[in-house]
């Protein structure tokens, strides 16, 4: 199956070969400082970056690319996407009806709507198809297809019928679209194991229901804390971790006390939790733009009216708890759980975190060092430093005080080759 879709996957990337790079930019973002620089230039050997500092004679032999109109920031990284699969919609069983081959190539022009959007890098947490995103991490990495640097989740672990499963049909979901099926902590430990051996990068624990699940209730817990602690322990006995999709209270404190470092939607975290959270140091990835979405776009599309209730209920609950988590001082990283809306369409949740709470500087660290962070790879992304991944954006004006300009990307360059 994996050298099927990985050869479905087969496309020409867009780009020239990495050389040497002199990029003229009208200013620089530092995002450990909040401050943009001007008459900054950006120095790219190869995939790497050699300097940043007061623009000089382009380099003999470099290639001198002119962005003296924009400000120029780090490549944005969302920690929460669903590259790998169809779009949310009105069916809940379209994943089962797009045969595989097709689920690639809507993986391929996912990834590169992501790429031309200006999120070089993204943490993609979980598809039906189970490993189909493996597949399309190192078509990438292969140079078969112009996308993001991904870092993936395998399969979701979840219970039976749980928020991880499409659940309310008449037939029988298929075994691939199950594999992280579990009951106890013996088999969440096996899952783990078993998921991390088929080269997922971390593993993705369902902790509660889900709002775009049928039949699981998002305040709901579902894997026990022991579950969790189980396949967390298997993660690290690999060098790697779990993130936690939780909605509810109780699910959310239980993964963080099992050990997860991340939590994704976080929607009806309570007080306690929010001190949890920032006790442990775990990040909280909570998606506050694409509760508009929902409504707007499945109410007009028909979508389950399960889901439409569950959105309801939660969306202003967990902008509130954004709010709190702000002005606590709790850990938050961008992460906006794309697939559920457009993709490519990442950046408008810049907007809604600064409405709730963040400055725009804070946002965008959100999205850069604070991102990197979670996923491990903050020596190598998320700041214009020398030594760093030549992953960078062009926007036009500052996002530091409009911070809505991050939604209309006009350059970018990815591991030192200029893609848009």
């Amino acid at each position: 199956m994996k050298r099927l879709i990985a050869l479905a996957l087969i496309a020409t990337a867009s780009g020239a070969n990495a050389g040497t790079l002199y990029v003229r930019a009208g200013a620089v973002v530092d995002v450990e400082k909040g401050v943009a620089r001007d008459n900054q230039c950006i120095t790219v050997e190869d995939d790497r970056i050699k300097a940043v500092g007061r623009c000089g004679k382009t380099p003999a032999g470099a290639v001198e690319v002119n962005w003296r109109r924009y400000t120029v920031l780090p490549g944005l990284i969302d920690l929460h996407t669903h590259l790998a699969d169809v779009g949310q919609g009105a069916d809940v069983a379209e994943p089962i009806k797009t045969d595989p081959v097709k689920t690639a190539f809507i993986g391929a022009k996912n990834a590169r709507d992501t790429l031309l959007a200006g999120f070089t890098s993204v943490r993609d947490v979980g598809t039906y198809r189970a490993f189909s995103d493996v597949a399309l991490r190192d078509a990438i990495n292969a140079g078969l297809i112009p996308g993001p640097r991904m870092a993936v989740a395998g399969a979701y672990l979840t219970i039976p019928s749980g928020g991880g499963e499409i659940n309310g049909l008449p037939y029988a979901v298929p075994d691939e679209m199950r594999f992280g099926v579990v009951k106890t902590e013996a088999e969440a430990r096996e899952k783990a194991a078993a998921i991390l051996d088929n080269k997922a990068d971390f593993l993705k624990l369902i902790a509660t229901g889900a709002v775009l699940a049928l039949n699981t209730e998002p305040g709901q817990p579902e894997l026990t804390e022991g579950q969790m602690r189980a396949a967390v322990e298997e993660a690290a006995k690999r060098g790697t971790y779990a993130t936690a999709h939780a909605h509810g209270a109780d699910g959310i404190k239980a993964a963080i006390r099992a050990g997860v470092r991340s939590i994704e939607h976080a929607s009806l975290i309570d007080d306690e939790g929010l001190a949890l959270a920032k006790a442990k140091g775990v990040w909280l990835v909570m998606d506050v733009f694409n509760g508009d979405y929902i409504e707007e776009v499945g109410t007009k599309e028909g979508w389950p009216t399960d889901y439409l209730r569950k959105n309801r209920e939660t969306t202003d609950i967990q902008r509130d708890g954004f709010r709190k988590a702000v002005q606590m001082g709790a850990r938050l990283a961008f992460g906006s759980d794309s697939g559920v809306y457009p993709h490519g369409m990442n950046g408008r949740q810049f907007a809604y975190m600064v409405k709730y709470g963040m400055t725009p500087a804070q946002a965008i660290r959100a999205a850069t060092l604070d991102a990197a962070t979670v996923m491990g790879w903050q020596d190598k992304l998320g700041t214009l430093e020398t030594g760093r991944f030549a992953d960078m954006i062009a926007v036009e004006g500052n996002p530091l005080t409009n911070v809505r300009v991050l939604e209309r990307v006009q350059g970018v360059i990815k591991a030192g080759v200029l893609v848009k």
